[in-house]
């Protein structure tokens, strides 16, 4: 689903969240790229995708960050510390896009990035929230949530890498 022409009303700038490590995160840092915001797990079915989102963010990297929310919110297929996450994702994928801590990103719990992304009152016109693992949400470079996939699309599909202008 792609929208542009929604304002948001909150701006993804203003969140603060939290590394892997621990680390408190100000996604103030990504103005200026696209964000592509997914919700990971280490034991799904899609986590191939892992490979094609560091392949992504390797060819874009000068317009695009991709940002990692691992959640164990569907079929308890995360169910690893973030220390374990961050070294499977290494190990087995490469990974160097950045991830942040395990938090759900659905239902009441939901951590703030989800609560902009699935709240039209916040991002101007999106109200779906993840309905499995490795759903991504595209943002511009100025922070307009411009399209939601899920899982089924391939990262580097050209739903998502055609919006990269």
């Amino acid at each position: 689903m792609n929208h542009t022409n929604h304002k948001s009303k909150t701006s993804i700038y203003e969140i603060e969240t939290v590394s892997n490590t621990g680390k408190s995160i100000s996604l103030e840092q990504f103005r200026g790229k696209y964000l592509l915001i997914v919700n990971l797990a280490s034991n799904c079915g899609f986590t191939g995708q892992y490979a094609e989102l560091e392949e992504l963010y390797q060819q874009n990297r000068e317009k695009l960050v991709v940002l990692g929310f691992p959640a164990n919110d569907f079929g308890g297929q995360e169910p690893g510390s973030d220390e374990a996450i961050a070294s499977f994702c290494q190990v087995n994928f490469g990974v160097s896009f950045p991830l942040f801590k395990k938090d759900s990103v659905k239902g009441a719990g939901m951590q703030t990035v989800y609560q902009l992304l699935t709240d039209p009152s916040k991002n101007g016109w999106n109200t779906e929230a993840p309905s499995w693992n490795f759903c991504k949400y595209l943002v511009s470079p100025t922070g307009e949530l411009l399209s939601f996939h899920t899982a089924a699309v391939s990262p580097v599909s050209p739903k998502i890498t055609n919006q990269l202008v």
